[in-house]
């Protein structure tokens, strides 16, 4: 299945040929835009000439956060998120054989395994595992038993609440929609709801 997150048709493609890519645009996906986020890695390889786990994590820290800093930047913050995408590349290289995909298939996991080994990797809270895991299940061809329910909310078919439900541009308006609303709920919340009255 083709994934079209971007709107740039060779950053898609690179998220759909490469698992790596996927998960690191995962990980940008924060005080960022998502297609900002997720065009990230075709950045990143088009300037350093590879997103192989090996390849970012082997780069000089220094060189790599003014890899992110290259204007159209990676990220809005290039120091930490530099960090950050270097720890994945080397957990994954150390620990899954440079091949993200073995995070979601070794031994034929259930979606609560798949969850908890996202969760373990480095800045994956539970709730951007849960979203990542939604989105393997929704759009990459996972089929772990418990996908669904392991994702919780965002694992609901047609639920439109983040990356994983993005299949086209009338999806992304909707996804967009509800994020705001949810935001706006939070931040209603934490006035204490005095609006309106």
């Amino acid at each position: 299945m083709e994934l079209h997150i971007t709107g740039d048709p060779a950053a898609d493609q690179l998220l759909t040929d490469d698992a790596f890519a996927l998960l690191t645009g995962m990980l940008l996906d924060q005080q960022v835009t998502m297609e900002s986020a997720f065009a990230g890695p075709a950045k990143i390889r088009d300037r350093i000439g590879s997103i192989a786990p090996a390849a970012v994590a082997a780069f000089e820290p220094g060189a790599f956060v003014e890899v992110f800093k290259e204007r159209p930047a990676v990220h809005r913050f290039p120091g930490s998120m530099a960090a950050r995408v270097q720890a994945l590349a080397e957990t994954v290289h150390r620990d899954w054989d440079g091949d993200a995909t073995l995070i979601w298939t070794k031994g034929e996991p259930d979606g609560k395994e798949v969850l908890r080994r996202l969760q373990e990797l480095p800045g994956f809270g539970e709730q951007k595992a849960k979203i990542f895991l939604a989105l393997l299940g929704k759009q990459c061809g996972l089929n772990a038993p418990g996908w669904r329910e392991a994702a919780g909310h965002y694992g609901q078919e047609d639920s439109f609440l983040s990356v994983a439900d993005i299949v086209s541009p009338e999806s992304l308006v909707k996804v967009r929609a509800s994020k705001q609303a949810a935001k706006a709920a939070a931040k209603a919340a934490k006035g204490g709801g005095t609006a309106g009255r």
